[in-house]
């Protein structure tokens, strides 16, 4: 079975993504993974402190994730699974990759405007290592062009 993976934040982008990776695996049976990350804290805080941002922060990234997935089984009628990850985001998306051969593809939405993101740049810098193809979509398509074009 095909998995996209999809790394989803709040960025109009990642929603773009979602929605490309969604009628992939509905036109392919396969099925789409999304992956939210929790940037590590680059503080040191008092240790109750520390454990309650670091907690908020992950709690954040469940209810976006769930809320993504949500909108996905709305859409295809299939629940995503769902991961959430502490770490520097390269990394992290490197480490998941390595640990789940059955990614058929990497999908990530580039900015419409400015630069395409950090993601985007680095990984399609690395394109040529990665043990899947690299799916870019322009975060500007409308719903109609993303439709047309997955």
């Amino acid at each position: 079975m095909r998995v996209y993976l999809v790394i989803i934040d709040e960025t109009e982008e990642a929603h773009v993504a979602l929605r490309f990776a969604s009628r992939r695996a509905a036109k392919t049976g396969g099925m789409v993974h999304i992956l939210a990350l929790v940037p590590k804290q680059e503080f040191s805080a008092f240790g109750n402190i520390q454990a309650t941002i670091e907690e908020e922060a992950r709690d954040r990234a469940e209810v976006l994730a769930n809320s993504a997935a949500g909108e996905l089984a709305y859409e295809s009628g299939k629940m995503p699974q769902i991961a959430v990850r502490v770490g520097d985001g390269k990394t992290v998306i490197a480490e998941f990759l390595e640990g789940h051969p059955e990614v058929a593809a990497l999908v990530l939405g580039a900015a419409s405007e400015g630069t395409p993101g950090p993601l985007v740049t680095h990984f399609s810098s690395h394109a040529g290592t990665l043990a899947c193809p690299l799916f870019v979509i322009p975060g500007g398509l409308s719903i109609e062009e993303i439709d047309r074009l997955s």
